[in-house]
């Protein structure tokens, strides 16, 4: 058998075509069974009927003593009943037994497959009943999970949005935290610059009354040694012109300076500068210095400025604290020169 003739048979199972007026005959056969019944009930019970048997009592008149007395009565014997006579069916009543027979099974196929189609259609109304019952279970079920998965959703975005505005308050602290210690280190900064400022302004001015000191001392101190050598001049003009004129060249030896006399003063003053600053570039101070002929500073001045007075007046206190400054040479300190400082050489 072809495998579509198969599938078609099992999904189409063979059914008996339905008689027409079944219900009818089949109340009419019933009617005629019950009546057929009945009339054989009394038949057969007015044919085996048992005859009622009848009893009676015979008195006589008891004779005088001297008559002897009566011999006893016979027993009564009572007539047995007749056996029933078989059941004598007709052709009728076994045709009509047959017909009713083949009603009956007809009846009973018919029941049958009512039950069955019954059967059929419950458990087909049970079957659709449970595809809707677990349709619905699962459609409550999606909902159920939909409901959880939006609940879970929403939990979810004021988790986050919690989180968000409690790393915006921390953001916002942490900026202010930030914003305030920048203007506590910016303050502390202010307060210790306008400290160095005024540090360095006292010390500046101690520098300068120092340096005014030194100066009014180094005036005073070269006047002295000018008014001595004026006068060892002088007493020397007067003894002879060979001592004058070893004098005149000792105070006029000053001169000009050798050409490295200027990097050897700078070697001998550059320890002496104390300087701890950070100067952007490498700034030039340039220095003034006046001696006389054995080395002593009588003067340093600052004849062009670095733009950084920190380090101008660490140049002009490095320089002091050189004094007595090295000879030229020819043996004598020149009277006048400069020197150059940078902060980087």
């Amino acid at each position: 058998m072809p495998l579509r003739l198969m599938k078609t048979v099992a999904a189409y199972p063979y059914q008996p075509v339905k008689e027409r007026g079944t219900l009818r005959s089949f109340l009419f056969a019933l009617f005629m069974h019950m009546l057929l019944a009945v009339v054989l009930y009394y038949g057969v019970r007015l044919q085996s009927s048992t005859p009622v048997g009848a009893e009676a009592e015979l008195w006589e008149e008891i004779p005088a003593a001297t008559a002897p007395p009566p011999p006893p009565p016979e027993p009564v014997v009572q007539p047995r009943p007749a056996p029933p006579l078989p059941e004598v069916k007709s052709k009728v009543e076994d045709d009509a037994d047959i017909a009713l027979e083949r009603q009956k099974r007809r009846a009973e196929a018919a029941a049958r497959e009512e039950a069955e189609r019954k059967q059929a259609a419950a458990r087909k109304e049970a079957e659709r009943k449970e595809a809707e019952r677990k349709e619905a279970a699962r459609k409550e079920a999606e909902q159920r999970e939909a409901e959880r998965k939006e609940a879970q959703r929403k939990d979810d975005a004021k988790k986050k949005a919690a989180q968000q505005e409690q790393q915006r308050k921390e953001q916002a602290e942490r900026k202010e935290a930030e914003r305030k210690e920048a203007d506590a280190r910016a303050k502390a900064q202010a307060d210790a610059k306008a400290k160095a400022d005024a540090e360095n302004k006292a010390k500046a001015k101690a520098d300068a009354d120092a340096k005014a000191k030194r100066e009014a001392a180094a005036n005073a101190q070269r006047k002295s040694e000018l008014a001595r050598l004026q006068a060892l001049a002088g007493g020397s003009g007067a003894g002879g012109g060979g001592v004058g004129s070893t004098a005149g060249a000792g105070a006029g030896g000053g001169g000009k300076a050798s050409p490295g006399y200027a990097d050897r003063v700078r070697r001998r003053v550059k320890p002496n500068i104390v300087f701890g600053e950070d100067v952007p570039g490498n700034p030039t101070a340039v220095v003034s210095v006046q001696l006389a002929p054995d080395g002593s500073l009588l003067s340093a001045r600052l004849s062009k400025s670095s733009g950084n007075s920190g380090w101008d007046n660490a140049v002009l206190r490095a320089v002091e604290r050189s004094d007595p400054l090295p000879r030229d040479e020819n043996g004598k300190a020149p009277a006048s020169f400069t020197i150059t400082f940078r902060p980087k050489d």
